[in-house]
C-alpha cells in the first residue's frame, strides 16, 4: 500500500469526508467511462471535440471534472463516441 492509498484509507474513516467522497462517485464514474470510451476508439480530445462540434478545451474540462455539462452536451459526446447516454433514478 503506497502513501496515497494509506491517506485515502485514513480519510475515508471520517464520516463527513466519506459522505462528500461518495456524493462525487457518479460524476467520476461517468468521467471514467468517457475517457475509456475515447481511448478505446484511439481518439484524441481534439478529435472528439471536432466530432462533437466544440473545442478541445471543453473536452479537457469535461474529463477533468471542471465542467458542468448540459444533458444535451453529454448526449452529443456519447453519440460521437458511438454510445448512448443513460440516466437512472435509483
Amino acid at each position: 500500500m503506497d502513501d496515497l492509498d494509506r491517506l485515502e484509507s485514513r480519510l475515508l474513516k471520517n464520516p463527513v469526508f466519506k459522505a462528500e467522497y461518495d456524493a462525487l462517485e457518479p460524476e467520476y464514474k461517468l468521467i471514467e467511462q468517457l475517457i475509456t470510451a475515447r481511448a478505446e476508439r484511439n481518439m484524441t480530445q481534439k478529435q472528439l471535440a471536432e466530432k462533437v462540434g466544440t473545442k478541445q478545451s471543453c473536452i479537457a474540462r469535461l474529463e477533468s471534472g471542471n465542467y458542468n455539462p448540459s444533458f444535451q452536451f453529454l448526449q452529443r459526446v456519447a453519440t460521437a463516441l458511438g454510445k448512448k447516454l443513460s440516466v437512472a433514478l435509483v
